[in-house]
């Protein structure tokens, strides 16, 4: 697995070789300084910590910072743990830059959610408001009785309602790497991201399993169907 923490910077557009657009995502992506390697002999696993981000040091804590000062790495603002398919060969001190992935890899994306303060049970879980034909009254957008009264005399947990909306994490799967840029350490991922322009994201090489298509593949063997009895009709519809 290939991973690095960065920043979303915001969105933009690209073009491809065949003139199409392309809408994507612009992601500041490290550089990281490994922070704490841990191996199989001490920990039982291989993983590296990475940190990302300069921030003063009035700003950490004195374990943070008797941690990093211990690497004998500077100041960072964010640490994350990832489990690297090169996490053998990687030092503390070692820096991974945007150019660890390539074009045409799939990537996840985790970042936090935009916050939506205090929102009620129609904008935060799409319920319906009530008619205003008849006097619904003050409570057109009220959620309503939400349980019997005998049994089971009481909500269940997890029943749709006001509260607070965002803020939460997410992630988005199976995107595609459009372009790097590692003199400027960018990336340029297709599709939308979460989170705010500056807001933290971690990329990460996708989980989902990528089939090649074998020749032949979209050719049904049923007679009954086009495909079947003529593969050229198939193919000419590429």
């Amino acid at each position: 697995m290939k991973a690095i923490i960065g920043r979303k910077v915001g969105m933009s557009q690209v073009f491809d070789e065949n003139g199409r657009v392309i809408p994507v995502t612009v992601i500041e992506a490290g550089p990281c300084t490994v922070v704490q390697k841990k191996t199989k002999e001490k920990e039982g696993y291989e993983a590296v910590q990475l940190g990302f981000g300069d921030v003063a040091e009035r700003k950490l804590t004195k374990p943070e910072l008797g941690h990093l000062n211990k690497a004998g790495v500077g100041p960072k603002k964010y640490l994350k743990e990832f489990n690297l398919e090169n996490a053998g060969d990687l030092s503390v001190g070692d820096i991974v830059k945007a150019d660890t992935f390539a074009v045409g890899d799939f990537v996840d994306v985790t970042g936090t959610s935009k916050g939506h303060g205090y929102q009620g049970v129609i904008k935060r879980c799409g319920a319906h408001r009530l008619k205003e034909s008849h006097g619904s009254g003050p409570v057109g957008r009220h959620p309503g009785s939400l349980g019997a009264g005998t049994d089971p005399s009481r909500v269940f947990k997890g029943h749709i309602g006001a509260g607070h909306m965002g803020m939460e994490q997410v992630t988005v799967q199976n995107l595609a790497v459009v372009k790097v840029d590692p003199e400027q350490n960018l990336l340029a991922v297709c599709g939308a991201v979460p989170g705010p322009k500056g807001g933290l994201v971690t990329v990460k090489s996708t989980v989902k399993v990528h089939k090649i298509k074998q020749a032949g593949a979209d050719t049904s063997r049923n007679p009954q169907k086009a495909s079947g009895r003529n593969p050229q009709k198939a193919s000419a519809r590429k």
